[in-house]
Order: structure tokens, then C-alpha cells, then sequence
């Protein structure tokens, strides 16, 4: 006879309690302790699915180990191509994470229906009316070795998959598949953990590449225990503001390739479109010279673009003035406000401050430091920087203008776009090789006072703040 137990998990972060409590003191949140009844059973292998027998394992040398290179499937994409290090490696297990209507069904819908690959996706949130209708938008390809499947039980799934013998098995999403070995209800914490352990060794005893799309939670972390995350191989997180039309896929994990790589797409009618060079379209192809803007040369993972920085300063309404940023860490902000008004004497204290990235891009690279600080600068002088110039650098709480990483990457995306100088630590330049031909210039500087002097042409004062 099965056991039954009762354990108490937090529906946010997955953690487990001996008894109910109301806050969870792993992840801080209220009311989110949820009481659940697990089988424990017997069974080591999920009904109607039985995997293959597999050797026993014994201990090699690591010497005698034959290093051999992952064979790795094209997926006609080279944004995902990029995130996953070169391909979707053969037996992978991959999660894709993001919020709703964001577009992870769409991403791996029209990726599939380019492969050349026998697909069974399996849908528990959509009809097949409506993938079709999806399908028929998208127009990326026939579908004639695409099975779809709309089904929530996982031993049929797995079944099923074991009989037509797919190429690639998509799972949409994980939050709506149930298994028998668990008695609560689908998206609970045992619920997915049964079902991505069964996935997992269906993926690596067939040798099937397995797809899953999951949800997230209101912090924006994988919805579910954390155990799923350690059980896939990849983990690929797809974000973006959905009023803005650029989405961009980052890498969290990944046991084949490297996380710091990045993929950026143009939500269209059409679905997803790859945006090969980013810095093209995250500035504003305006000749206008406006204050208040600075370009910032950036970099995600190792990816190198431009993008615009806007600042907006204004005489406060209220007693406390406002800070308010998007796409730009609030916290650091403050502190580079703090810098401004003690090492270049420009009292903001009387002065709400609005800080914008262009494009929905969310920003977390240090070096944007001094594009952001500029900015600010920029509108409340009423002055606008000089054309063609761009800067990057990190802002230390002295003034100082760190060293930044990947210089050599950022001058040629500055000098491809077509600018003709660029201000970055002087602790840069020795760093920096001589190239015969090079058309940008180098502005080296060591405080936020120098650049700005360079900048606005002269030295800036208290008297000089509105």
C-alpha cells in the first residue's frame, strides 16, 4: 500500500516547511505556504513508459576518457543558435522561461516549423484550432513533419512519444502536465518535479532533444521548485517590455555553451524577427541635437551595442522630489545623483530626475555609468553633447572613471555605427592596440569633472545648475 504524507512548500520558490507557516523565509513572501498530501510509491519508472535498459556504470580514469565534440542541430536561427553555443545540442533538455504573452510559445513555434526535424508538440494550454491559426500567422513553414498534440497526462505524452519516435519533443507548458505519480494538482511543486524527472529520463535514455516552456513568477524567477532548474541542461530566460517591440533572450544556464551570450528579436505581425545589429535600432536616427541624451557604449554578455540614454530634469512639484528610472536599476541611479552632486557641485536636491533606456532594453552594465551621469548633466544644463560622440566607463563614488572590460569590442561597434570619438577610461588605453586605419578617436578621461569639461567645453559650477 502507498504512504500518504503531508508537507507544507512555498508556491513561490518551492521550499518545504514542517508545518504551515504564513511567511516563507526563503524567498519573503506572505499567505504562499500551501498544504499538500505526496504517495509515496514504489514505482522507479512512470507508468507507460518504460526506458531502456542501460549498462551498469563502473569508474574510468579521466585519461582514458575519448573527448568527442557534441553534435549539435541547426535550429535556422542565429539568434538561438548564439544563446545555446552553437546549436541545440542532441539530448538537451532545454526550459524557457518568461512572462505571459511575451512570446515563448511563438519563439519555439516558429523555430520548429523551419526544422527539418519529425516535432511532436505537445500543447496542454492551447486547441489545435488555435496553434493553427498561430501557425498559419506566422507562415514559417509547411508543417509536414510537425505533430501536434494537446494533451496534459505525461504518461500518455511519453507514450504516445515513444511510439511515433520524434526527432524533437516540445512540451507547452510544464505548469499544465500532471503525472499519476503525484496526487496534487497541476503546477504544484511535486507535480513538476515528478514531471521534469520523468522528462529528463526519457530525454537521456532516447537521446531526444526535450523543449519545455515554463512560467514565471511575479519576481520574475522560473515558477516551480528550484530542483527544475538544476535538473534541465539549459535554462534560457525571454524578456522584454511588451509595450516596446524588442524582446531578448538571455542564457542562465547552460552545460554546453557559454551565459553570457545574448539574443535579441522584433516582435512583428509575422512573429519574431532577429535583429542582427541591435545598435542600429536602439538610437534615434534623428539629426536633432537635444539635451538631456547620451549614447552609451554597452555591452551584454559579449555582445557590444549602442543604445541611448535619456535623462529628463525638472524643477520638483512636491516637497520630495522624484527618482524614477526604466530600464535602469533605480538604487544605482541615486548613488551616481549622489556623485554628480558632490563631486561636480550640481545641487539636485530641489530637482526631480527621469531616467529612460530606449528600446525597453533593461540596462545592467556598469559602463553605462558615465552615459547615464552625462545625461543627467546634459538636461539640467539645457546643453546638448557633441554629435558623434559616445562614452562609456564605470563611476566610482569619487569621480573616478574605472577601467571597463571588452574595450577593443566596444570601440569597433562605435566605430561600425559610424561615430567619430569616444569617451573611456584613460586606464583603458594602454590596453588598447594600435589599428592602422581606425577612424574614431580615443578621448581618454579619468574623473566625471574632465568629462565633462571636454564635453560641455568648459568647467561646471553650482551656478551653473538651474
Amino acid at each position: 500500500m502507498a504512504k500518504k504524507k503531508t508537507i507544507y512548500h512555498c508556491a513561490e520558490c518551492g521550499a518545504q516547511y514542517p508545518k504551515w507557516q504564513g511567511y516563507c523565509s526563503q524567498c519573503g513572501t506572505w499567505n504562499s505556504i500551501e498544504e499538500e498530501e505526496i504517495v509515496v510509491s514504489k514505482k522507479e519508472t512512470t507508468p507507460g513508459y518504460s526506458p531502456k535498459a542501460a549498462p551498469s556504470a563502473r569508474p574510468v580514469r579521466l585519461a582514458d576518457i575519448q573527448h568527442r565534440e557534441e553534435l549539435r542541430i541547426d535550429m535556422g536561427d542565429p539568434e538561438l543558435n548564439r544563446v545555446l553555443g552553437g546549436g541545440l545540442v542532441e539530448g538537451a533538455f532545454v526550459l524557457i522561461g518568461g512572462e505571459p504573452g511575451i512570446g515563448k510559445s511563438t519563439l519555439v513555434l516558429q523555430t520548429v516549423l523551419r526544422l527539418p526535424l519529425r516535432t511532436l508538440y505537445v500543447s496542454g494550454e492551447e486547441s489545435l484550432n488555435q496553434l493553427k491559426m498561430r501557425a498559419d500567422r506566422i507562415g514559417g513553414g509547411s508543417g509536414d513533419d510537425m505533430m501536434i498534440y494537446a494533451e496534459t497526462s505525461l504518461e500518455k505524452i511519453l507514450h504516445t512519444a515513444e511510439e511515433l519516435q520524434p526527432d524533437l519533443l516540445v512540451i507547452d507548458s510544464i505548469q499544465t502536465i500532471q503525472t499519476e505519480l503525484s496526487e496534487s494538482s497541476p503546477g504544484s511543486v511535486s507535480q513538476i518535479r515528478e514531471c521534469a524527472t520523468a522528462l529528463l529520463k526519457y530525454c537521456k535514455t532516447e537521446g531526444v532533444p526535450v523543449i519545455v516552456i515554463g512560467h514565471i513568477t511575479k519576481e520574475g524567477s522560473i515558477a516551480g521548485p528550484k530542483v527544475l532548474e538544476h535538473t534541465v541542461d539549459v535554462v534560457l530566460q525571454f524578456d522584454g517590455d511588451k509595450h516596446y517591440m524588442y524582446r531578448i533572450l538571455r542564457g542562465q544556464k547552460n552545460r554546453f555553451g557559454s551565459t553570457a551570450e545574448l539574443g535579441i528579436y522584433e516582435m512583428r505581425q509575422t512573429g519574431l524577427r532577429p535583429v542582427e545589429n541591435p545598435s542600429e535600432h536602439l538610437m534615434t536616427s534623428s539629426d536633432m541635437r537635444l539635451s538631456g541624451v547620451a549614447v552609451a557604449a554597452a555591452m551584454e554578455g559579449v555582445r557590444p551595442f549602442l543604445i541611448e540614454t535619456q535623462a529628463l530634469v525638472s524643477s520638483a512639484v512636491y516637497a520630495t522630489p522624484q527618482r524614477s528610472s526604466t530600464g535602469f536599476d533605480t538604487k544605482r541611479m541615486n548613488m551616481l545623483l549622489a556623485v554628480l552632486e558632490k563631486r561636480a557641485g550640481f545641487k539636485l536636491i530641489q530637482k526631480d530626475v527621469f531616467l529612460n533606456i530606449a528600446g525597453g532594453i533593461r540596462l545592467s552594465d556598469p559602463a553605462s555609468d558615465l552615459a547615464v551621469i552625462t545625461a543627467v548633466l546634459s538636461s539640467s544644463l539645457d546643453l546638448a553633447l557633441p554629435e558623434g560622440v559616445c562614452l562609456t566607463g564605470e563611476v566610482g563614488l569619487s569621480g573616478e572613471v574605472r577601467p571597463v572590460a571588452r574595450i577593443e569590442q566596444r570601440i569597433l561597434e562605435a566605430e561600425r555605427i559610424g561615430f567619430r570619438a569616444i569617451l573611456l577610461p584613460e586606464g583603458n588605453l594602454s590596453h588598447i592596440a594600435d589599428a592602422p586605419g581606425r577612424k574614431i578617436r580615443l578621448v581618454g578621461v579619468k574623473t566625471v569633472e574632465e568629462a565633462f569639461r571636454l564635453l560641455f567645453r568648459r568647467q561646471p559650477t553650482e551656478t551653473d545648475a538651474p
